[in-house]
């Protein structure tokens, strides 16, 4: 089989050791080096991904953007995974609001096992917190949220290198480009407008924290999500991150364009 053949099939470390081999019969190759760099991604080492990610970049000239915007993404990981353990904070996109603060403040709790204390923090926290309406995909909605309890009203975002939490209330527009290449099951890009009328492009992380401890590789593909309920009526995800509204809900990789009216509705709940 070939490396595509055994990444179609969901076999990971089959795919990485058929696609190493490639690389060292023939180095110079950068086609070979940039899906070593994605696959490498896909499966969390990011030390690793990120060598054949320069590696790229001195093999063709061309790929010195890619290299540079990806290495950032891959430097945020790190960080990332600091904060869903209640060891960091997230640059907040915004002014700061009482209501993230809980919303971080319940990692802490989850990180130390204490759900049930994560639970009604979060509670308070989604009892503060402005709902958006919109549509997405043009279909209307009152409001949005990460169908993940961790997250809810906020939106994991990279921009210009660092690592966000965004408010869907400061958001107008986020558009997301088709899924067109293995790092989109890792991050998709986006291209989002502010509320207060900036414009940046983005990466949008495609999987949940967690995802990679998982041993079902479909999960770390981003091919599905699980849900798991460390307290009553707390879901948390792996694999591919899904938007819920009150109309549906919908998984990040189908999702085109998501319009959020300008002006902040009720409490969310």
């Amino acid at each position: 089989m070939t490396t595509q053949d055994l990444l179609r099939s969901g076999r990971l470390d089959d795919a990485l050791a058929a696609l190493t081999q490639e690389v060292r019969a023939n180095p110079a190759d950068p086609k070979s080096r940039v899906f070593l760099f994605q696959l490498l991604a896909v499966l969390g080492q990011w030390e690793r991904a990120n060598t054949q990610l320069a590696v790229c970049g001195e093999l063709d000239a061309g790929a010195l953007a890619m290299v540079q915007s990806y290495r950032e993404a891959l430097r945020c990981e790190a960080l990332r995974a600091e904060v869903f353990a209640g060891r960091r904070t997230p640059v907040i996109f915004g002014e700061p609001e009482a209501w993230i603060a809980l919303m971080l403040e319940a990692l802490k709790r989850d990180a130390a096992g204490a759900f049930a204390e994560a639970a009604h923090i979060r509670e308070e926290a989604l009892e503060m917190a402005p709902a958006s309406s919109g549509t997405l995909d043009g279909e209307p909605f009152e409001w949005i949220a990460d169908a993940d309890a961790r997250l809810g009203p906020l939106m994991e975002m990279i921009v210009n290198g660092h690592y966000y939490w965004v408010p869907f209330h400061r958001l107008t527009r986020i558009a997301f480009d088709a899924p067109a290449d293995l790092r989109d099951t890792v991050w998709m890009p986006a291209q989002v407008t502010f509320a207060s009328g900036g414009e940046s492009v983005a990466f949008v992380p495609t999987r949940y924290d967690g995802t990679l401890a998982a041993a079902n590789d479909a999960l770390k593909l981003a091919r599905r999500t699980e849900w798991h309920e460390p307290h009553e009526g707390v879901f948390v995800g792996i694999g591919q991150r899904v938007f819920a509204t009150d109309a549906d809900d919908h998984s990040l990789m189908d999702v085109r364009e998501i319009q959020i009216d300008a002006a902040p509705a009720a409490p969310l709940q």
